[in-house]
């Protein structure tokens, strides 16, 4: 398979991805009670968990989709096992929609919110572990596919920035049985950092 071949269909997973985010912003009816009792802006603030939820998802595949494009652009040629692992990284990315969806929807409830944080964010951590797996397979069993050569201390710099996200993610997933607050607030300061210029490092 082409490299060409390769990022366009990665690229519309992800796009499938990111646009089925949006689907769970729905729009309050104006019939509903909380609308008739408390007017529409306080219905669309009541449903601040799934804006919330729905930013911090939309930020972490965008900057997946960017990192995915640095990490494709490095090859000269996908080999089988290339392409295995991406599908893995894209079936984590695939799920983040599902995900996102269960936190907005079980955040503020008083049973199941535990669950519904382990799993958003054991998905962030599942995407981050896949990612650094295609990373490090491109960057060291298989560097004699790369397009241009690359120095040891550079392919460290990847990986390592790659690895950086899997511990916060690990400890976002654990305290999900403490606060599922602090699950969703972890994975947006993630999201927030890897989203700055400086987290790039010069990669793009």
């Amino acid at each position: 398979m082409s490299k060409g071949r390769l990022e366009a269909f990665s690229d519309g997973v992800i796009a499938v991805a990111i646009t089925l985010l949006v689907l769970d912003l729905t729009v309050p009816e104006p019939t509903s009670h909380e609308v008739r009792a408390h007017g529409l802006a306080f219905a669309l603030g009541h449903m601040w968990p799934s804006y919330f939820a729905y930013v911090t998802s939309f930020l972490t595949i965008g900057i997946i989709w960017i990192n995915h494009h640095a990490m494709i652009g490095r090859l000269r040629q996908p080999d089988h096992m290339i392409l295995s692992l991406n599908l893995l990284l894209l079936m984590s990315i695939a799920a983040l929609p599902f995900a996102t969806n269960l936190m907005a929807t079980y955040l503020r409830e008083a049973h199941g919110e535990t669950l519904a944080a382990a799993i958003y964010g054991g998905a962030f951590l599942a995407m981050s572990t896949a990612f650094v797996a295609v990373n490090f397979h491109t960057l060291y069993r298989k560097r004699h596919l790369l397009a241009v050569a690359m120095s040891d201390a550079r392919r460290r710099q990847i990986i390592t920035r790659g690895l950086f996200g899997l511990a916060p993610y690990t400890v976002a997933t654990a305290l999900s049985v403490v606060s599922p607050y602090l699950t969703i607030g972890i994975c947006f300061a993630i999201a927030g950092y890897y989203a700055l210029p400086i987290a790039s490092g010069g990669d793009q």
